[in-house]
């Protein structure tokens, strides 16, 4: 539903936003609306989704309260400070809340997430900055307007919108292990970011085969072009990757989920030689095991990919909105700001049907 002129003209001086307050505690709460500098845009949050990252942060709690989380934001801009020219109230777009300052050691060498500026959050809701979308307005950053922020055409839904930036996430570490057609690679995961790591590595004509707890997350799979689909608690992923590689083992696997245990088994799915990529151990109470003759003797290499990359957020952005890829299922549930906790709750315990969760922050009643 288009934003009315009237609703962006009108900037409240305090707004709805899900303040995490330690403890592993998110309450809904009354906050000053944040104001903006020169150079930067306020947008009104029509849509944020709920990733791990931020869930990490908020059960673990890994960062010092008080915050507002959500990264994956889009909205409309409500406000663009003094020399804003690329931008005008009333626009659409999607914010990264990441954003290298293309000239340091690591960003010469692409290594963009190593950047100390790509460090530095660029979009805040109030207090120390952590993304903001669980709110109903946050502040961009100049440095974010000017590299971060892409527009969305008309006849995308915000929802859709909001999986620019985890896209972006899965594009970068594709490119990074760099499937090649005909090499078998397994998936452990099929989460909202499992579901388009399949996706994407189908678009390079390599083989998968994926593994799920959750039966409906695997036939989603099998839509998204993997060409088996295995709950672990009934199969030996290991075994029957190898039977369909006369062997061998994966080509590459990719670790798209974070148990105990969940790296160890990567390995046994791997051939000797092969990639092994870390994608979803991203929290510093995580810790591995693994045997290092599998790695050293084996020839394996296992290696991370983290965030986004400035290069990919053009191709990121065709890529959900030009259709090519189903991206539109994985959006399970869509709720307003007040029922957030009960979203918290279905990401971190997922049900049959539960996959990407929006909170649209300027929505009230019932959850769809």
């Amino acid at each position: 539903m288009p934003i009315c002129d009237s609703e962006l003209s009108i900037i409240p001086d305090t707004m709805q936003a899900a303040v995490y307050r330690g403890q592993s505690v998110v309450n809904v709460e009354e906050i000053p609306t944040p104001a903006i500098q020169p150079g930067e845009i306020l947008i009104r949050v029509e849509a944020c989704g709920i990733c791990h990252t931020d869930l990490k942060k908020i059960e673990h709690n890994l960062l010092d309260p008080p915050r507002v989380y959500g990264h994956e934001t889009a909205g409309v801009v409500a406000a663009a400070g003094r020399g804003v020219t690329k931008f005008q109230p009333g626009d659409r777009v999607v914010a990264f809340h990441h954003v290298p300052c293309l000239k340091c050691f690591y960003c010469q060498r692409k290594n963009y997430a190593q950047c100390q500026v790509y460090k530095r959050v660029g979009i805040t809701a109030g207090f120390e900055p952590a993304g903001g979308g669980f709110a109903q307005y946050v502040r961009v950053m100049d440095w974010i307007v000017d590299r971060g922020v892409e527009r969305i055409p008309d006849h995308i839904s915000f929802e859709r919108a909001t999986l620019v930036e985890p896209l972006n996430t899965c594009l970068k570490a594709v490119a990074q292990c760099d499937p090649q057609p005909g090499e078998f690679v397994t998936i452990l995961g099929q989460g909202p970011i499992g579901l388009m790591f399949t996706m994407l590595v189908r678009r390079k004509g390599a083989r998968i085969g994926v593994s799920d707890m959750i039966p409906e997350r695997r036939e989603i799979a099998l839509r998204c072009g993997a060409e088996l689909a295995w709950d672990p608690s009934e199969f030996n992923v290991a075994a029957e990757t190898k039977r369909l590689t006369e062997g061998r083992g994966a080509d590459l696997v990719i670790v798209a989920a974070s148990v105990p245990g969940i790296v160890e088994r990567a390995i046994a799915c791997s051939r000797p030689g092969a990639r092994i990529l870390l994608f979803a151990q991203t929290s510093t109470t995580e810790r591995i095991e693994a045997c290092g003759a599998d790695i050293c003797v084996g020839e394996r290499t296992l290696f991370g990919c983290y965030s986004a990359s400035v290069d990919l957020q053009k191709e990121s952005a065709d890529l959900v909105f030009g259709g090519e890829l189903p991206v539109e299922e994985l959006i399970s549930h869509r709720l307003p700001l007040g029922k957030i906790r009960t979203g918290i709750d279905l990401a971190l315990h997922p049900g049959p049907k539960s996959l990407k969760i929006i909170v649209q922050p300027h929505r009230g009643g019932p959850s769809e």
